[in-house]
C-alpha cells in the first residue's frame, strides 16, 4: 500500500473545489473509512470462528489480512485529520511489519497443508461472509476513487486501490472455498491462501521501499 501526500501550491491548487464542498468531500472519506473499518472488525471476529470451524487456512489468512486492514484505515483517518506525516510514517511501518508476518505464517502454514494433504472441512459461514465481503469492498472502492479524485487527495484514492485487492482477494478465497465444497478440490483452500502471500509481500516490499 503506497501512501502518497499532497504537495500543495501549484497549478494543481487551482482545480481544487471549493472549500465548502472539500469539506462535505473530507466528511464523505471519513464515512468511508469508518464503513471499511467498521466492516472489518467485524470480519475479524466472524472470520475466526469460520477458520476454527472449518480448519481453513485461506479464511484464517483473510482473517489476519482484515485486521491489518483495520490499520491501514486507521492510517488514512490520521491522514484525513492532518496529524502529520510522521506519525504515519511509522504507523505504515508497523502494517509493513505485520505483512510481512503474514506472508511469512502463511507460506509455512500452506505449505504444511499441502505436503501432509489436510483437507480443510466445508464452510458455508465462510463462503457467505467472503460473498458479502467481496460486493463491500468493491462498491467501498469505487465511492473511494470518486471521492478521492474529487477531493484531489491521493491518499484516499490510493486506499481505494487497497481497498479494491481487498475485494479481489475475498473473492479469490471464496473461490476456493467453493471449489472445495462443489468438488472436494481440498488443495483450493491452500492454493488460495498462496495469493494472500504474494499480496502481503507486495504491500511489504512497497511499504518499506517507498
Amino acid at each position: 500500500m503506497t501512501i502518497e501526500h499532497d504537495e500543495g501550491g501549484g497549478a494543481g491548487a487551482a482545480t481544487l473545489p471549493p472549500q465548502p464542498e472539500r469539506t462535505r468531500l473530507r466528511r464523505r472519506g471519513f464515512i468511508l473509512e469508518g464503513i471499511t473499518l467498521g466492516w472489518n472488525v467485524i470480519g475479524v471476529v466472524v472470520l475466526a470462528f469460520a477458520a476454527i470451524a472449518a480448519r481453513s487456512v485461506a479464511l484464517a489468512g483473510f482473517g489476519l489480512d482484515s485486521l491489518i486492514e483495520i490499520g491501514a484505515s486507521t492510517v488514512v483517518i490520521w491522514e484525513l485529520s492532518d496529524t502529520g506525516q510522521e506519525r504515519q510514517r511509522r504507523a505504515l511501518q508497523l502494517i509493513g511489519s505485520a505483512f510481512v508476518l503474514l506472508a511469512l505464517y502463511l507460506a509455512a502454514q500452506s505449505t504444511w497443508v499441502l505436503v501432509v494433504g489436510h483437507h480443510a472441512h466445508h464452510s458455508p459461514a465462510g463462503i457467505a461472509w467472503t460473498a458479502a465481503t467481496a460486493a463491500a469492498m468493491f462498491a467501498l472502492a469505487h465511492a473511494k476513487a470518486t471521492t478521492g479524485r474529487a477531493l484531489d487527495n491521493p491518499v484516499l484514492r490510493t486506499e481505494g486501490r487497497v481497498t479494491l485487492v481487498d475485494g479481489i482477494l475475498a473473492t479469490s478465497v471464496l473461490v476456493g472455498l467453493t471449489l472445495n465444497a462443489a468438488f472436494g478440490w481440498w488443495w483450493a483452500d491452500p492454493a488460495a491462501a498462496y495469493i494472500l502471500v504474494y499480496y502481503a509481500a507486495r504491500e511489504a516490499h512497497e511499504i518499506f521501499t517507498h
